[in-house]
């Protein structure tokens, strides 16, 4: 339970980074190291994020930054939680706060046209998906006009 929390912690707090969200993220954050550990710890929180959160906007995969921050933020919120098991429901709250709304599990969209009977399958969020349509029985869709199909 408590690897869960951090995973979710730590993906929420980088996230969050270089998004409309980040300044909230960084209030919760620092509020919730300031707590257990007072001001001089909430700055230097505050400073480890903004650093972070530069790199993330500055970076051309921002991704890639993202993963690599990933593991430093569940070590601090691991180490928190090591020290104060309460901080958890702080965490929680902070996790739900944080995330974008009606986004609990990631959405998959891909526009895959099919061409001479020919058939798509997919994998999406771990399910295989198949679907099979001519692309004139696809609405609002032509052969040749259809988006992602070589001319």
């Amino acid at each position: 339970m408590l690897d869960e929390l951090v995973v979710a912690g730590g993906t929420a707090v980088v996230g969050a980074m270089a998004t409309d969200s980040w300044m909230l993220a960084r209030a919760r954050v620092a509020e919730l190291f300031r707590r257990r550990g007072g001001e001089e710890r909430q700055q230097a929180i505050e400073g480890q994020l903004d650093s972070n959160a530069q790199l993330v906007a500055e970076a051309d995969d921002s991704d890639r930054v993202r993963q690599t921050l990933l593991p430093l933020w569940q070590l601090e919120l691991r180490s928190l939680l090591q020290r104060d098991p309460a901080a958890a429901e702080e965490l929680r709250a902070l996790i739900e706060e944080v995330r974008p709304a009606g986004n609990s599990e990631p959405k998959w969209v891909q526009d895959v046209v099919v061409r001479d009977n020919a058939k798509a399958f997919l994998v999406q969020g771990g399910s295989i998906v198949n679907h099979h349509y001519s692309t004139e029985s696809a609405p609002g869709r032509t052969a040749e006009g259809a988006p992602g199909t070589a001319r």
